[in-house]
């Protein structure tokens, strides 16, 4: 990834061919820009923000996903990298195609439902995978697929009267009644009649004469049951329907985000949060961005009057912040709002680093709350080579200079130490760019960081 993002991130243009946007300099869509990320699913637990994404391979010219990713926010600016904590290696049975999957919380555990090819048959199962933290790891529950019957991308609902359900299909729509365990069903799959009252009129396609195409995301609002899903390939549209109850009968209600994007494919995730309505989409936007390297992204938006979706376009802005961020606690350096030319890895010391870092790089830290004034600065760091410096710049990669940290070879990659450097001139609440400097090749390691 790092070589297609260092050459052109930097290059606002080719960002904003993509999407257009009020003012490129605030840009935070698409929200990571370390990987490549695609179908979100976000969950809200504890008044945290947990987003769940599938991985497409750099530079893959199909959808070569192995893994998948988990970030987590509380301002919905500032993203917190949490690794990969879970791949197809998860699932003995499975060999290929770890694509768009959905995680819910119940019993005490969170329950990841994901397709992924089958080896023993060669088609698409939907297998489960169970945690006891959001962030992972995740195991397989039951060592078999839940559901087997070659279609994609699972969704779960679950009631207020308790029962759950789980959705997928492609090219059909199915759902089953999940029993109180969330890793086994009541009943046989039942599929969801596709008529064009229900899901909209495709034209020119006489064996999918309905707008439904994958992905289907199903809430509840007021008593109103939404199915939110994927319209029309390709290239693909969100369009959402409308029901009495969690099984229908479906009302086709019309678009909710047009086709745009650079992605011929698109995947919704919707939840409400801190007061906020938010929409989450992915889309070609990063560099090296396409059909098959797609990034995630997010709006805020308002229902309107009637319980109806406004028409939600991409933007590069994204969301506003929800607050603002704490200095004065540890900070972990893979919270961000932008990464540019950095990637992350795990860390030795827990959790994940940012690293691969090279003259010129930077990390954006969207809303910092200094307050009153930070006197110093330290941050926990490695280096295998001779090090270089953390610059730390307010309002902008070459904004007011409020401090320079040097950083020395320490032996390793993963040999962390901490450096600590005074600090002038940041107060109130501002943008903060850890911008890195020295020589050639990489320079240092970063995984957290704090001001006093």
């Amino acid at each position: 990834m790092r070589s297609v993002l260092r050459t052109v991130l930097c290059v606002v243009s080719l960002l904003l061919a993509a999407v257009v946007v009020p003012s490129a300099a605030r840009a935070d869509n698409p929200i990571v820009q370390t990987v490549y990320t695609a179908d979100p699913a976000p969950l809200v637990h504890n008044g945290r923000l947990y987003l769940y994404t599938g991985h497409d391979e750099d530079g893959s010219t199909y959808f070569t996903m192995r893994d998948w990713r988990v970030y987590s926010t509380t301002d919905m600016a500032n993203w917190t990298d949490h690794g990969s904590p879970m791949s197809l290696a998860t699932f003995a049975w499975a060999d290929a195609n770890a694509w768009a999957g959905h995680v819910a919380y119940r019993n005490g555990r969170f329950y990841w439902y994901v397709p992924v090819r089958h080896r023993a048959t060669g088609s698409m199962a939907i297998g489960v995978a169970v945690a006891d933290s959001p962030t992972g790891p995740f195991r397989d529950a039951i060592g078999r697929p839940l559901v087997n019957n070659n279609e994609i991308d699972p969704n779960v609902f679950i009631d207020d009267d308790g029962q759950a359900y789980l959705y997928w299909g492609n090219p059909r729509l199915w759902y089953v009644r999940l029993n109180q365990d969330m890793i086994s069903y009541s009943g046989s799959p039942t599929q969801i009649p596709l008529t064009t009252a229900g899901f909209g009129t495709r034209t020119g396609n006489a064996g999918r004469p309905t707008l439904y195409e994958e992905g289907p995301w199903v809430f509840k609002r007021n008593g109103l049951y939404y199915n939110v899903f994927a319209a029309e390939c390709c290239s693909e549209f969100i369009g959402y329907s409308t029901a009495p109850g969690p099984t229908g009968p479906w009302t086709y209600r019309g678009t909710i985000m047009p086709r745009q994007g650079g992605s011929f494919t698109n995947h919704a995730g919707v939840i409400d949060y801190k007061g906020g309505s938010y929409f989450f989409y992915h889309n070609g936007a990063l560099p090296g961005g396409g059909g098959f390297t797609r990034s995630v992204a997010v709006e805020k938006f308002t229902y309107n009057g009637d319980g109806t979706f406004p028409t939600i376009n991409m933007t590069a802005a994204g969301p506003p912040q929800v607050g603002t961020l704490h200095p004065y606690v540890r900070q972990e350096a893979e919270t961000v709002a932008w990464a540019s030319g950095v990637e992350t890895e795990p860390s030795s010391a827990g959790g994940m680093n940012v690293g691969y870092i090279e003259n010129g790089d930077h990390l954006k830290v969207k809303g910092v709350a200094f307050g009153g004034g930070a006197s110093s600065f330290t941050a926990r760091v490695a280096s295998a080579t001779s090090g270089g410096r953390i610059e730390l710049r307010l309002g902008s990669p070459t904004g007011a200079l409020a401090g320079t940290c040097t950083v020395g070879g320490t032996g390793g990659w993963q040999t962390w130490t901490s450096v600590t450097c005074p600090v002038s001139g940041a107060t109130g609440t501002r943008d903060l760019y850890l911008r890195f400097t020295g020589g050639s090749g990489y320079l240092l390691n970063v995984d957290w960081w704090r001001f006093t």
